[in-house]
């Protein structure tokens, strides 16, 4: 499974929201000499550590699962889906 960022260098406050996937986790990281919290899914704990690992290297500071009560399956991300447009009836 892919890693997916929600919410890049947002308020931690967000991963208290019950209605996110029990996926998610709130990333801590340091960036531009100031501490950034990002919000993400992925398959496991560890992928999403490697990810981050890698791409901050010694400025990875942590990674708390989120507070995400929703199976990720039946979990609708608004952002990512775009409505069809309706098809004029013939």
């Amino acid at each position: 499974m892919t890693m997916n960022i929600l919410n890049e260098d947002c308020d931690p406050t967000l991963a208290q929201d019950k209605t996110l996937p029990y996926n998610a986790y709130l990333v801590e990281y340091i960036k531009e000499d100031r501490i950034a919290y990002d919000l993400a899914t992925c398959g496991t704990s560890v992928e999403l550590f490697d990810e981050y690992y890698d791409k901050y290297k010694k400025n990875f500071k942590t990674l708390k699962q989120a507070e995400g009560k929703v199976n990720p399956v039946l979990w609708n991300n608004n952002k990512k889906k775009a409505k069809a447009p309706n098809k004029p009836k013939k």
